[in-house]
C-alpha cells in the first residue's frame, strides 16, 4: 500500500537545521512491513559540543524570562499539536505502529501535560520564615537547576518527550533531548512547535544518533545539571552510575512487569473489559501494561476463557487502517525477544490458549497471546515482555498473591479488581509500586506524578513533582 510521506530528519541545535550532510546516517524502519522511511543523521562530537554551548547560553536567558511568558509560549505550543495532531498521530503510526485511534489519544494526553505544566509555571512557590535576626528577612526560593539531558524511548515517544520538555521549560530549564532512533521524527515535530510558538533558540535542542556515545557526551559534560531518563532498567543503571561522576541529580523511570490482582469478589466482566485493551494497546510495549495476571481460584477458569476469547478477536495489522485493533511489534529486537521468551515459557511447563506466532514474513506483526500454567522460573515471569502476551496464574488466598506480585525488583505500576472495601485497602497498602490502580488501570492525569520504586527508577514526572524534579532550593537570610 502506499503511505503519508514521511518527514525529512535533522540535528535540531541553536534553532538551526543540521541534515545528514557530512555526516553518517541510519535507516528509520516502517515496522508494519519492515520499509525504510527515512534516513536519519547521526550527530558529531561537534554537533554535541554545539548543542551544550547553545544550551548553556539560552538557559541564562530562559531562565530571567517571567513565568507567565513561560507558560504562554509552552501552552502556545500545546496548541498548535493540538492543530497538527492528524500530522503527529500519523507519524506516531509510521514510526511506532500503533493504530491511529491510539495514536490519536497519545497525542491527546501529550496535549494535557504540557497544558498542565505550562499553566503550573505559573505557581512555582518559595516561602519565607521568620527571621531570628532584628529586622531581618529570611527567604527559601525555587530556582531552575540548568541545563538538562534528556533520553525517551521509542513505545511512547510523544507523551514521553513533550512532558519531560514542557516540565523542564516550565521551571525555566533548558534542554537537550535525544529521542529513540526509531523515533525521530515525532521529536522533531514537537520542537518545530516550540519553536512556531516563539521559544527562543538554544532552549530546546534535538540530538539524534548513537544512544551510548550521545548520552556519555552529555551526561559526563559539566554544563549538564539534570538527566532525566525513560527506559530499559539495564539502561538506567549505566547511566545512573555516569550521572555520579558530577553528581547530577537523575530522574529515573524504569522498566516494569505489572501485576494484576482479580480477586474472586471483583465483577469479572468489567475487569476483562479493562484488562484486555489496556494489556494490548501499543502491541503491549508500555512500562504499564498489565502482564502477570494472577487470578483467584473460584473465577480462574471463567476469566481464562474470556480473556483467551478477546484477545483471539484483536484485529492485527496496518495502524493506519481503521479497523486494525493492535498494530506490530515497533523493531526486530522485540518479535525475537517474543519469540525467545514465549518459547521458553513452553518449555517449562506453560500452555497457549491463543496467540503465540509471528504474523507474515514482513514487519514486525504477532499475535496477541495468552500463557497460563507457566511457572515462577520461566524468564517471561522474571524479565519485563514489553510486547502482546498476557500470563494467567491461580491463587488461592489474597496473602499469597500479594506475595507474587511483590516478589520481582519492579515496582511501577500494579493493579488490582476487588469490590470488597477491607481487600481493596489491603491490596492498596501491600502492593510495593509507585503507582496502584484499584478497579481501574487509568494513571493518565498530568496532575499526578508518575513514578516507581525498587529497580524501576526513582522520582517521577507530572504533578506537582514532576516540576520539582528541575528546581534546586536555595535559602537567602538578610540580616
Amino acid at each position: 500500500m502506499t503511505f503519508p510521506a514521511y518527514v525529512p530528519l535533522y540535528q535540531w541545535i541553536d534553532g538551526h537545521r543540521l541534515s545528514g550532510e557530512g555526516r553518517q546516517t541510519s535507516d528509520v524502519l516502517n515496522p508494519f512491513d519492515g520499509a525504510v522511511l527515512g534516513a536519519m543523521p547521526h550527530a558529531t562530537a561537534a554537533d554535541l559540543q554545539a548543542a551544550l554551548e547553545s544550551s548553556e547560553r539560552a538557559f541564562k536567558v530562559w531562565r530571567k524570562v517571567p513565568a507567565w511568558e513561560r507558560s504562554a509560549i509552552i501552552i502556545r505550543a500545546a496548541g498548535l499539536i493540538r492543530d497538527r495532531i492528524e500530522q503527529f498521530a500519523t507519524m506516531l503510526t509510521l514510526e511506532v505502529g500503533k493504530p491511529l485511534a491510539e495514536a490519536r489519544m497519545e497525542m491527546s494526553l501529550t496535549i494535557d501535560s504540557m497544558v498542565w505544566a505550562g499553566e503550573e509555571a505559573k505557581r512555582i512557590y518559595g516561602r519565607t520564615v521568620e527571621s531570628r535576626l532584628p529586622h531581618g528577612r529570611a527567604i527559601i526560593s525555587r530556582e531552575p537547576i540548568g541545563p538538562v539531558a534528556a533520553f525517551a524511548p521509542w513505545n511512547v515517544p510523544a507523551l514521553l518527550t513533550g512532558r519531560k520538555i514542557a516540565a523542564a521549560l516550565a521551571a525555566g530549564c533548558s534542554m537537550i533531548i535525544k529521542p529513540s532512533e526509531e523515533t525521530p521524527a515525532t521529536c522533531l515535530l514537537i520542537a518545530e512547535a516550540f519553536a512556531d510558538a516563539g521559544l527562543p533558540a538554544g532552549v530546546l535542542n534535538v540530538v539524534l544518533g548513537d544512544p551510548a556515545m550521545i548520552s556519555h557526551t552529555l551526561i559526563s559534560s559539566p554544563i549538564i545539571r539534570k538527566v532525566s531518563f525513560t527506559g530499559p532498567t539495564p539502561v538506567g543503571k549505566q547511566l545512573a552510575a555516569l550521572a555520579t561522576q558530577n553528581v547530577t541529580p537523575v530522574t529515573m523511570e524504569l522498566g516494569g512487569h505489572a501485576p494484576v490482582i482479580v480477586c474472586d469478589d471483583a465483577d469479572i466482566d468489567a475487569a476483562l473489559a479493562f484488562s484486555v485493551p489496556n494489556k494490548f494497546f501499543n502491541a503491549g510495549a508500555s512500562c504499564i501494561a498489565p502482564t502477570r495476571f494472577y487470578v483467584q481460584d473460584a473465577v480462574y477458569d471463567a476469566f481464562v476463557e474470556k480473556f483467551t476469547a478477546a484477545a483471539r478477536a484483536i484485529k492485527v495489522g496496518n495502524g493506519l487502517e481503521s479497523q486494525t485493533n493492535m498494530g506490530p511489534l515497533a523493531n526486530p529486537r522485540r518479535l525475537a525477544a517474543m519469540e525467545s521468551l514465549i518459547a521458553d515459557a513452553v518449555a517449562q511447563g506453560g500452555k497457549i490458549t491463543t496467540g503465540g506466532q509471528r504474523i507474515g514474513g514482513e514487519g514486525f506483526l504477532y499475535e496477541p497471546t495468552v500463557l497460563v500454567d507457566v511457572p515462577e522460573s520461566a524468564r517471561i515471569m522474571n524479565d519485563e515482555p514489553f510486547g502482546p502476551v498476557a500470563i494467567i496464574s491461580r491463587f488461592t488466598e489474597v496473602e499469597e498473591a500479594i506475595e507474587k506480585a511483590n516478589r520481582l525488583p519492579f515496582g511501577l505500576a500494579a493493579y488490582a479488581f476487588t469490590a470488597t472495601t477491607a481487600r481493596a485497602n489491603l491490596l492498596a497498602d501491600s502492593l510495593e509500586s509507585g503507582m496502584v490502580g484499584i478497579n481501574t488501570y487509568y494513571f493518565g492525569m498530568p496532575e499526578a506524578p508518575f513514578g516507581g520504586v525498587k529497580q524501576s527508577g526513582y522520582g517521577s514526572e507530572n504533578g506537582t513533582e514532576g516540576i520539582d524534579a528541575y528546581l534546586v532550593t536555595k535559602f537567602a537570610n538578610y540580616g
